[in-house]
């Protein structure tokens, strides 16, 4: 994952990573000792807010992410969304979009966005031991269909109800620190069978040489 504090060839006079490092938030930097760091890093621009190749890739390859939204209020919520790799498409170097799925039908996320269209992504890549955030602000998308069909991935079993459009407004990719590895079942199965297949050859060539013997 390329580093995500590069210098912005346009930066605002206020860094991009202030969506996130708030007056409050970098006085506990100052307290704690790492507001020089991150100072630093502002000098340099911030955070980018445009999608990069690199990003493009991790996030059509991830098979779910985490969504965070708020109500008017403030109350936070976290709700996973999953599915094929590409489900959470790019749709241009600051858009992003996925059609939301039929699921309980408590419509937390949706009545959030509603009043409050902030909303946070954080995406894992377990096996790799790589994470990014990403903020922005969310359109959920009634009754399109020709969107619907570009978003729905495709012989994928769900019933698409709605589609979410964010435009991101930071992205940051979190170290690695921390992240247990873990593989996705696919690849472990694989693993298993390539394993279960060179154990099978060796059992009949000792089969054989004992049969020899």
């Amino acid at each position: 994952m390329a580093d995500g504090n590069e210098t912005l060839s346009d930066a605002a006079a206020a860094p991009i990573s202030d969506i996130a490092f708030t007056p409050a938030v970098k006085r506990q930097q100052e307290k704690r000792g790492s507001r020089d760091r991150y100072a630093g890093m502002e000098g340099d621009g911030g955070w980018r807010n445009e999608v990069s190749e690199d990003l493009k890739g991790f996030i059509e390859s991830r098979v779910s992410f985490y969504l965070a939204t708020a109500n008017s209020a403030g109350q936070p919520y976290i709700q996973h969304r999953g599915g094929p790799p590409g489900f959470l498409k790019v749709l241009d170097d600051r858009t992003l979009a996925f059609a939301d799925f039929a699921g309980n039908r408590q419509y937390i996320s949706t009545g959030n966005l509603s009043e409050n269209d902030k909303v946070f992504l954080f995406l894992m890549d377990y096996a790799s031991r790589q994470r990014v955030k990403i903020w922005g602000v969310a359109t959920v998308v009634e009754d399109d269909p020709e969107l619907l069909e570009k978003l729905m991935p495709p012989d994928y079993r769900a019933r698409p109800e709605r589609a979410v459009v964010i435009k991101v407004e930071a992205w940051d990719p979190n170290c690695p620190q921390h992240i247990p590895a873990m593989y996705p079942e696919p690849q472990v199965a694989a693993a298993i069978q390539k394993l279960q297949g060179r154990i099978a050859a060796l059992e009949a060539e000792l089969a054989a040489a004992r049969a020899d013997g």
